[in-house]
């Protein structure tokens, strides 16, 4: 997680330095949900994060040096400079299914992974994540009624950050709690603290267990606030400060350091040490991306099919 926090910090001071041609979107109160769930998946399991899932990629494998050259553009990122953000930031080596930009439609296409492992009668799991947002489009209810009717070995996460863009969770539905549509489409439903890496962990680790054992899948809502705008460019003036104020407090970070200091795990030392090496792996993935050429416009048609 801190990793996550140190990547996407050093990303925004590339951006205010002009070097990210593009936008970013800030990770800044995801960290325990990417991390959390991606921590249950085994290696032959897929995902599909989403734009603010920073860590589930750096889990799976996925260097800050290959994150920072498809922010600027260079040809060491997974698009070789053809996006310049998480959009196309997949890796099928890795496990990760690229992210589609457009929610909730990475849910069709982890839908038809799943569907791929159960045909095969491979013991393997597809997760994916998406927001609050995407739960009212009809992507997101197809795709669960398919799973559900399928009883394909598959996991939604669906991240509650209380904002669509600049849409307020009260006027993007009437229910109580979105995790209630598992229900309607006949699996399980679960909530979790989405603040709590160690809660989400488990209850991701239960649902992936369930789906690997032939149970079928299982729809997860994770709650958090998401700490900034939609993306660099959005000051996010529609959400009220005492809010933040308040979500400040329950940083997943902070509650994680703070369990582990508790628990007599995390000592001064350790810490350090872990800054220590966040700081080298983030310095050097930053020395490679940069030195890292942008790409030839001769090659701009290369991997185009239609």
């Amino acid at each position: 997680m801190k990793l996550t926090r140190a990547v996407d910090d050093r990303t925004e001071d590339l951006y205010k330095q002009g070097k990210i041609p593009g936008v970013i979107f800030s990770q800044r109160g995801h960290e325990a949900i990417a991390v959390g769930a991606s921590y249950a998946l085994e290696p032959e399991d897929v995902l599909a994060p989403m734009h603010r899932d920073l860590g589930a990629y750096l889990l799976r494998g996925m260097t800050p040096g290959t994150i920072f050259a498809q922010a600027m553009a260079r040809i060491g990122g997974p698009s070789r400079g053809r996006d310049t953000n998480t959009h196309g930031l997949g890796d099928l080596s890795l496990g990760i299914i690229g992210y589609i930009s457009h929610l909730p439609q990475s849910m069709p296409v982890t839908l038809g992974a799943a569907f791929s492992f159960k045909y095969r009668g491979e013991a393997r799991v597809a997760l994916t994540f998406t927001g609050d947002g995407a739960s009212s489009e009809g992507a997101f209810s197809e795709s669960l009624n398919l799973a559900a009717v399928l009883n394909l070995p598959a996991v939604f996460i669906l991240e509650n950050n209380r904002y669509a863009y600049s849409t307020p969770t009260h006027h993007q539905y009437a229910t109580r709690n979105l995790v209630q549509r598992a229900e309607a489409f006949g699996m399980p439903g679960y909530t979790v603290d989405g603040n709590n890496v160690l809660d989400v962990w488990q209850v991701t680790a239960e649902a992936v267990d369930r789906a690997r054992s032939g149970g079928g899948p299982s729809l997860i809502e994770a709650h958090t606030m998401r700490m900034r705008g939609h993306a660099i460019h959005d000051p996010a003036n529609y959400v009220p400060k005492q809010l933040l104020e308040e979500w400040e407090t329950l940083d997943p970070i902070k509650i994680t350091t703070d369990t582990l200091r508790n628990q007599g795990v995390l000592d001064h030392t350790t810490e350090a040490d872990i800054a220590l090496k966040v700081k080298t792996e983030v310095d050097a993935g930053l020395k490679w991306a940069d030195s890292s050429p942008l790409p030839n416009p001769d090659t701009l048609t290369a991997g185009i099919y239609a």
